[in-house]
């Protein structure tokens, strides 16, 4: 099967990542590179290591960018969208069975004048899902602890009042059929979940969300809200929803850093990606790791082969 796979930042470690396992990933796919071949030579020769032989590219509609190390540039940014766009579009139109995205870096997308936060909001606005009954959800994770995000590229200052019974509701209803093995927690917002109220008042609307999803779904699935600081501890739980982003994934990338990935639920399409950032600090320094990339590649596949793309 061909999966499309769009290249990130090019002063990040994504070509790096891309390059050294493509022996790997064309023993699981066909990659269809979403890259210049030129930019992929000067990357191979600034990292030292060959260029792999019988690549498959789709030239991204954008000026090649210069390429320099760590640096937050909005050509790297520009570049790396429409990469992730021809990807896209390559998807949508039949042509690769799953798209796998390497990591952008978003202030390098706001220097490019690219509307949008990251890859999820993209795709919610380009894919027409934010009016859609699925609910588009952010969920990171491996096979061992999955964290759903009920808000995800906001600031902290927004979360609070983003918390609404219905609108948790509709979150968890869209995340139930993904859940195969309940109860998934809940986190509550505050520190001690509150502490009934001492503390804050909106897990009221969290305990109130969780038992009519409960009631509608006629089964235990959502049990908190969970005081944050414990949640994970003991639980023995496979799934988690966070109220914010940190919450949900400082516990999660400091257990599986390494081998967890980014999957985004409810889409029309399959859509997998890394599950770490651009990582400057080791930009082509022949340091990187490719665990996540390469999960993320297997992930795909195996959701295009099973009917049932439950986590």
């Amino acid at each position: 099967m061909k999966i499309a796979i769009s290249v990130g930042d090019s002063n990040g470690v994504g070509l790096e990542i891309l390059l050294k396992s493509h022996k790997a990933i064309s023993k699981l796919c066909t990659p269809i590179y979403c890259v210049d071949k030129v930019l992929l030579k000067e990357v191979a020769k600034r990292l030292n290591i060959p260029m792999p032989k019988h690549l498959k590219y789709i030239t991204p509609n954008a000026k090649i960018p210069p390429i320099i190390p760590a640096k937050i540039a909005k050509e790297s940014g520009a570049y790396s969208y429409a990469s992730f766009l021809s990807a896209l579009n390559l998807t949508l139109q039949g042509k690769t069975k799953a798209l796998v995205t390497l990591p952008i870096h978003k202030k390098a997308w706001q220097l490019a004048k690219i509307p949008y936060a990251g890859h999820t909001e993209a795709l919610r606005d380009l894919l027409k899902m934010n009016q859609k009954p699925s609910q588009v959800i952010m969920v990171l994770g491996s096979p061992k602890l999955y964290v759903a995000l009920f808000t995800d590229h906001i600031p902290l200052q927004s979360v609070a009042q983003s918390i609404q019974v219905e609108s948790l509701k509709a979150f968890l209803l869209n995340l139930a059929p993904h859940i195969t093995k309940a109860p998934c927690g809940v986190l509550g917002l505050n520190p001690h979940a509150g502490d009934f109220g001492v503390l804050g008042g909106e897990e009221k609307a969290i305990t109130q969300a969780i038992k009519e999803v409960n009631q509608t779904l006629k089964k235990p699935i959502f049990i908190g809200p969970l005081v944050p600081d414990t949640a994970f501890i003991g639980k023995h739980l496979r799934y988690y929803v966070a109220m914010y982003h940190d919450q949900g994934l400082i516990p999660l990338k400091t257990l599986y850093f390494k081998e967890s990935i980014n999957l985004t639920l409810n889409l029309p399409i399959i859509r997998t990606s890394v599950d770490h950032g651009t990582a400057f600090d080791i930009a082509y320094q022949n340091k990187a790791d490719s665990t996540s990339y390469l999960n993320a590649v297997r992930e795909a596949v195996f959701r295009f082969k099973n009917t049932k793309l439950s986590l």
